[in-house]
């Protein structure tokens, strides 16, 4: 079985696949480490596990104007100089934390992408069941009426 090229985190491919018409190449992904904060052991003073992992709407050569609109309006406030990033630090591999950014960014950018669903529209209760859910409320109230202690 042969498998395309890998990439440098391992992956089959470089490029990050959003959607099944959307990809973004390997070369437009914009890769920075550094070291992860907190606790760590021996390593944690030499070792650049820290991702980020950032894409440019502005010139990302896949979308299309209206993709790339909808984007820019939906992820406004993530949003520095054009470039959407995502970061990854929770373990002390670098290798699964280049990973996690991976699914985190296409995770984020296929939400931002999906059309938005249809608002309810209101709907009026027919007459039927509006006379059918009074009626099981008075045979119910009645049931709860012969559960009570007579009067004498």
């Amino acid at each position: 079985m042969t498998e395309g090229p890998r990439g440098a985190d391992g992956e089959v491919s470089s490029d990050l696949e959003i959607t099944r018409s959307l990809t973004v190449p390997g070369s437009e992904l914009v890769w920075r480490f550094s070291r992860s904060g907190g606790p760590g052991g021996q390593g944690v003073n030499t070792t650049d596990s820290r991702v980020e992992l950032a894409v440019d709407l502005r010139t990302l050569s896949t979308l299309t104007a209206t993709q790339r609109e909808r984007l820019e309006a939906r992820l406004r406030s993530r949003l520095v100089n054009g470039a959407v990033t995502v970061v990854s630090s929770e373990t002390r591999s670098q290798l699964r934390n280049r990973k996690a950014a991976r699914l985190r960014l296409a995770a984020l950018l296929r939400s931002a992408m999906l059309t938005e669903t249809r608002t309810r529209r209101p709907t009026k209760a027919t007459k039927g069941s509006h006379r059918r859910r009074l009626e099981s409320k008075k045979r119910r109230g009645q049931v709860k009426d012969l559960r009570r202690r007579p009067d004498l």
